[in-house]
């Protein structure tokens, strides 16, 4: 075997030949993961880069609160390097952020026992908008925070039917205007069927961060690709724009309001466009994170509107995220004895690699029990990841639509 000089030529040809980043799998169940990143600028003696932070998901974010990471370079090349060991299930995000600087991070990020975590927050939070997704990955988005993002899936995460298929524009996904007299806003929506033969019994999905699933992950062909398969319903898809993360943060978090104008302004002008199965038992409410509180809190209140759920990494922390022993709001009112005499079908998911979310969705999942027969609840190998996010999506639709 040819030793081929690290950094030359054909030693990166031959790593991206292999795959970056490079997998090595153990029979115990566990993956040693190699990140690699080519200094455009060269070694050190022309390049000014003296860190390159990486922030992965689910494993160097601020959700871990551990210690900030960077790659190490190899010294006199442009190999900057870093590895892990991660399960071999894990399915996950990550980013590069190369710095000039040595101080990206104050002191207390770098504690040794439990980091400060508003020190890692604020150094995350300045690093961020500069962050680049791998170039040597052909798999990469615009991330929910609005800065790229590559992706890992190692061998054994779970597949993701439909999401193999090429993005493809959809003619039929219509992006309309709604502007709501109760919120005193205005936003996108988009509407998009996938197939329309007997279309007063296409069930309903409402998919809150609708932006996302419009725009930086596009979720068209999945959708298609999975009716066309038989495992969806033709089926309608209305995706709400959340306009900005002010206004996502007042009107997703338990807000009556932000309900009252979906079901008396949003649907009425739908009507006007589309027709669909109207019935409660196939109407779906899909939400992450602040979505997928906001998607339950409207399925407790309006069960003759909303019969379905599906929550993938529902805040039910909110709004106490530092202190959370008593639950968060939805919690503590289903503690206290709030229950939905309708029955409702709840999908929940949430990743081992969110602390605090796993934490309260396994909180809220036995107090759903209680009063709701049609309970799933899933564990993911990942972190609060738009990556993962994107299977179960589709996953919980098909659960959520099957007949019991």
């Amino acid at each position: 075997m040819v030793n081929l000089l690290t950094g030359s030529e054909s030693w990166w040809q031959e790593k991206q030949a292999q795959g970056i980043p490079a997998v090595t799998c153990e029979n115990d169940g566990l993956c040693e993961v190699t990140f690699l990143w080519r200094d455009p600028q060269g070694c050190e003696k022309t390049s000014p880069i003296k860190r390159v932070w990486i922030y992965i998901t689910g494993v160097t974010d601020h959700h871990q609160r551990s210690r900030p990471q960077t790659l190490e370079r190899v010294p006199g090349t442009d190999v900057w390097q870093w590895q892990t060991c991660l399960t071999a299930t894990w399915r996950g995000s990550y980013c590069y952020i190369p710095s000039a600087s040595t101080d990206d991070f104050p002191p207390e990020a770098f504690e040794e026992l439990v980091p400060v975590p508003m020190a890692l927050r604020e150094g995350w939070r300045k690093l961020l908008p500069c962050a680049i997704a791998d170039p040597l990955n052909s798999e990469s988005w615009a991330g929910g925070r609005g800065h790229p993002m590559s992706a890992l899936h190692l061998p054994d995460a779970p597949k993701q039917a439909g999401w193999d298929q090429p993005d493809t524009p959809f003619a039929a996904a219509r992006c309309i205007t709604w502007t709501s007299s109760r919120l005193k806003n205005q936003r996108n929506v988009w509407v998009f069927a996938t197939g329309d033969a007997q279309p007063e019994q296409r069930p309903m999905a409402i998919l809150l961060d609708g932006q996302f699933w419009a725009e930086s992950m596009p979720v068209w062909s999945a959708l298609q690709a999975q009716t066309d398969a038989g495992v969806l319903p033709p089926a309608v898809y209305v995706l709400i724009d959340v306009i900005d993360n002010s206004t996502r943060s007042a009107e997703l978090p338990c807000n009556a309001q932000f309900w009252l104008a979906v079901q008396e302004e949003l649907l009425p002008q739908l009507r006007s466009l589309t027709r669909w199965n109207e019935t409660p038992q196939t109407t779906v409410v899909a939400g992450q994170s602040f979505g997928g509180l906001s998607s339950l809190y409207a399925a407790l209140h309006w069960p003759e509107q909303f019969g379905c759920v599906l929550s993938q990494s529902g805040s039910y922390w909110w709004p106490r995220r530092e202190s959370n022993q008593q639950g968060g709001q939805l919690i503590q009112q289903l503690e206290d004895g709030l229950q939905c005499d309708t029955p409702l079908r709840i999908y929940l998911e949430a990743g081992v690699r969110e602390p605090l979310i796993h934490q309260v969705n396994q909180r809220i999942f036995p107090l759903l029990q209680k009063t709701q027969r049609a309970v799933f609840y899933r564990q993911v190998d990942g972190g609060h990841d738009a990556l993962c996010w994107r299977g179960g999506l589709l996953n919980g639709l098909a659960w959520l639509w099957k007949v019991p």
